[in-house]
């Protein structure tokens, strides 16, 4: 049968279903052999987003008004929705909740980021104010206005690359979880409590 109806053999279905879940299960159990110190790259990342979402909402040229000057489309929404990401995957990162998810957000917001900012700084075009002293332009004008984007990339990255560290709740589920699936495949009834490995 073709199009609406088809009906896909199970040797094709079952390998995109294992791949479709292997995915999943890459962002939702990150490793728990990440290093404690995680704990400060997530809040370093989580911190800045977190305060710079608050921004967007509290000062207009931070929110809409930057986002109509650099044109970007329905610069209201966007920038509603960005400030409600960071705010939120800010928080998430401080838990260090669902790290992985928000740490892919984070690194497409960041390169979107230095896209539509950093290119025009570099030639002189950018619709926003030029810094105030020199660099103004060019290379070195980039790199110096960057460096908070490029840590919130890589801070990102790393987090995404090493999960969220033993101290985070994304450990504390996936400990719980792992106990309770023990527990069920040895049939024993144990009260439910939070495996601490510290």
């Amino acid at each position: 049968m073709n199009g609406i109806g088809t009906i896909h053999p199970p040797h094709i279905v079952i390998p995109i279903m294992k791949t479709i879940r292997s995915i999943i299960d890459w962002f939702v159990n990150p490793p728990l052999t990440g290093p404690r110190s995680a704990l400060l790259v997530r809040f370093m990342a989580g911190g800045v987003f977190l305060s710079e979402g608050i921004l967007k909402f509290v000062y207009t040229n931070q929110g809409v008004g930057r986002f109509t000057k650099l044109g970007l489309p329905f610069p209201e929404f966007t920038a509603t929705f960005i400030g409600s990401l960071e705010i939120v995957g800010g928080l998430m990162l401080l838990c260090g909740l669902l790290t992985r998810i928000f740490a892919v957000l984070f690194i497409v917001e960041m390169i979107v980021a230095i896209l539509t900012t950093k290119v025009s700084l570099y030639f002189g075009t950018s619709p926003l104010p030029l810094p105030p002293s020199p660099p103004k332009v060019g290379w070195w004008a980039v790199l110096h206005e960057s460096r908070s984007d490029w840590a919130q990339l890589l801070t990102s990255s790393f987090l995404l690359i090493s999960g969220p560290g033993p101290w985070s709740l994304d450990a504390v589920w996936q400990r719980w979880r792992r106990s309770r699936d023990s527990s069920a495949s040895h049939g024993v009834s144990v009260p439910v409590q939070t495996v601490r490995e510290f």
